[in-house]
C-alpha cells in the first residue's frame, strides 16, 4: 500500500491524490487503509518511523569515548547511504517532502520521535540524567544534527546535486563548527 501511495503521489502530486484514490489503486477498503496508516502522510512516508530504531541502534553502537557530535554524525551515515545507494525514488520523494507543507510537517513530527529515541543515548554520552529536562544540551545536539540531515537531503533532492548525501551531511555538520 505504501508503494502505491508513493507512486500515485509522485505521478500526480500530493494534493491531487486522496486516500480514496490510494485505496482504489491498492484494491483495498478505506477501513483497511486506516488499519495500517493513520493518514495519507503516514502512507507516503512510512519508512520514517522505522528509522528511529535504526538510528538509536547505530548511535548506541558507536564507541563510548567518541565525541558526541561525531557519534551522531556516524550514526546518521547508514541512513543517508540508503539514499545514495538508491536515489530513485528517494530523490523525488525527498523533493516532494521538502516542498509539500503537509509532508514536511509530518516529517518534522516524526523527527520528534527520533529525538525521543536518541535522547537517552545522548544524555549518557554527555553525563546528563535522561529524566533531567532542564539541561538543553541533549535536545540542542539532536535538533542541530537533524537540521543538518534535513539540509543535506533537501540540497540533494531539490537540485541537480551529484554530490553524495553523505558528503553533504558532512559539510552541513562541519558547518556547525565554524
Amino acid at each position: 500500500m505504501s508503494n502505491t501511495a508513493r507512486t500515485l503521489v509522485l505521478e500526480r502530486g500530493y494534493e491531487a491524490i486522496s486516500v480514496e484514490a490510494i485505496c482504489s489503486a491498492a484494491e483495498i477498503s478505506r477501513s483497511t487503509f486506516f488499519r495500517y496508516f493513520a493518514s495519507k502522510e503516514d502512507a507516503v512516508l512510512t519508512d520514517i518511523e522505522e528509522a528511529a530504531e535504526t538510528l538509536r541502534s547505530a548511535l548506541s553502537a558507536r564507541p563510548g569515548d567518541e565525541p558526541v557530535w561525531t557519534a551522531v554524525h556516524r550514526a546518521l551515515e547508514p541512513l543517508v547511504e540508503q539514499y545514495d545507494a538508491s536515489p530513485e525514488p528517494a530523490r523525488p520523494l525527498a523533493a516532494l517532502t521538502a516542498t509539500t507543507p503537509a509532508l514536511a510537517a509530518y516529517q518534522h513530527e516524526k523527527h520528534s520521535a527520533w529525538r525521543d529515541a536518541l535522547r537517552p543515548e545522548i544524555c549518557r554520552r554527555i553525563g546528563v540524567d535522561p529524566a533531567d529536562h532542564t539541561d538543553p544540551r541533549p535536545t540542542a545536539i539532536l535538533a542541530a544534527a537533524l537540521a543538518c540531515l534535513d539540509a543535506a537531503i533537501t540540497a540533494w533532492a531539490t537540485t541537480e546535486q551529484t554530490t553524495p548525501i553523505s558528503a553533504l551531511l558532512r559539510a552541513a555538520m562541519d558547518s556547525t563548527r565554524l
